[in-house]
């Protein structure tokens, strides 16, 4: 059998595999909050995020273009097959551990910097397109210090604006709003990471001949969508504990307002077509509504040990995946 045709069919298998460990590794993105307010019941959160995740992967493909097309040239890229399954078997292992752990780790970081990884232990730093790597890692970094400002200003607003109602009445009506609110996250969450897959797929078609341009097959948004809904039905609970409860004691309108902030992020990214990571961006907002609500009352130990884990996912996971090349190329 055709050797380019068994390593693209490896690359497509493990990219769906990274996007099913996606759906169970972010699951708690969209549903920690309604989770931990118990507005929404585990099962019936995890069911919505499933539902909402696969709509959302089939309505764009603008984030998996720029995945294609912006970090590495697919069609002069140094050993290309090798260099993609190597980002993936990278980024997979980042996400496993980090989700043993319970860590909200990234794994738009973790695929975005194996990528670059293995590109550049194989065809040198000349490899990356660097204007379009820079302008995807600052999404990276612009985005969770955006919904941090942002969710701070919209639970202060919030507070002005429900100032002079019942602390109980105003929380049992934004425990209803949290199902519409959860229910538009997952919607945007599938908007953009089911996305890195598509883009990898697409990468992998275009590296060895079986695509002539970055336009994402039916079958692959198809493919990714699936692979990222059943992901999320798995659900994860670790770091749905941590995101829900170890940054700060959540009520529902803290989670509405972290959930309507999120979205908003995620959204505006995916319509610019940059990849963010919506493990950071929801965190961020959880911090900006709790800071606004009360500094004290976040859990600023846990908020540190994220922070670490953020900026540790991009040079360790480049890092793997350059390792992880070389073992490749060395023994194939």
């Amino acid at each position: 059998m055709n050797t380019i045709f068994i390593l693209t069919a490896l690359i497509i298998i493990f990219a769906l595999i990274f996007d099913f460990i996606n759906g169970f590794h972010d699951t708690a993105n969209a549903i920690a909050t309604a989770v931990s307010t118990k507005a929404l019941k585990p099962r019936h959160a995890i069911i919505l995020a499933a539902v909402m995740n696969l709509l959302g992967a089939l309505t764009f493909t603008g984030v998996a273009h720029t995945i294609t097309k912006d970090i590495v040239d697919p069609f002069t890229l140094n050993n290309g097959s090798y260099v993609i399954l190597a980002a993936l078997l990278s980024a997979i292992t980042w996400n496993l551990i980090t989700w043993y752990f319970g860590i909200p780790s990234s794994s738009s970081h973790a695929i975005i910097g194996s990528i670059a990884g293995a590109a550049i232990v194989a065809g040198g730093f000349d490899t990356i397109k660097w204007s379009g790597f820079t302008k995807i890692v600052q999404a990276l970094i612009l985005s969770p210090i955006l919904a941090f400002t942002l969710g701070f200003i919209v639970y202060n607003i919030f507070k002005v604006i429900f100032k002079n109602n019942n602390l109980g009445k105003t929380n049992k009506r934004f425990r209803r709003i949290q199902i519409l609110t959860a229910a538009i996250q997952s919607y945007t969450h599938g908007t953009n990471d089911a996305q890195k897959s598509m883009g990898i797929i697409t990468m992998a078609l275009m590296a060895n001949g079986y695509a002539s341009s970055s336009d994402v097959p039916f079958w692959v948004q198809l493919s990714c969508a699936i692979a990222m809904a059943l992901g999320t039905s798995i659900g994860g609970w670790k770091i749905i504990k941590t995101v829900g409860g170890k940054i700060m004691k959540i009520r529902p309108v803290n989670g509405v307002a972290a959930d309507m902030t999120g979205a908003a992020i995620i959204f505006g990214a995916t319509f610019l077509h940059m990849p963010v990571s919506t493990t950071h961006v929801i965190s961020s907002s959880i911090l900006g509504v709790g800071s606004a609500h009360r500094i004290k009352g976040v859990k600023w130990g846990t908020a540190k040990s994220m922070l670490i884990t953020w900026f540790i996912t991009l040079p360790i996971s480049a890092s793997l995946a350059g390792l992880i090349y070389y073992l490749i190329a060395l023994f194939l």
